[in-house]
């Protein structure tokens, strides 16, 4: 693995990490009014686009922090989608 790699790494961890404590607190406390559910589909679709570049230029820290953010993301969707208030 060369340096470019483990800085790759440690960003990944670290924003991959920084994203986890909202899809938590939103599957604990159900409450989505504070999400905005176009800023979250932008989010999606990019982190998506991040992964397959990812996949071209063979980043596995690029490949694995995405893959872990988009379905961070996605559950973010799910319950923006399942628990507002209609």
């Amino acid at each position: 693995m060369n340096y470019t790699e483990i800085i790759g790494f440690a960003a990944a961890t670290l924003t991959t990490a920084a994203f986890l404590p909202q899809v938590y607190k939103t599957w604990k406390t159900k409450d989505v009014s504070g999400l905005s559910l176009p800023m979250l589909v932008m989010f999606f679709v990019g982190v998506f686009l991040w992964l397959i570049y990812g996949i071209y230029i063979q980043s596995p820290s690029m490949i694995s922090a995405n893959t872990i953010t988009i379905v961070s993301a996605f559950l973010l969707v799910f319950f923006k989608m399942k628990y507002e208030k209609k």
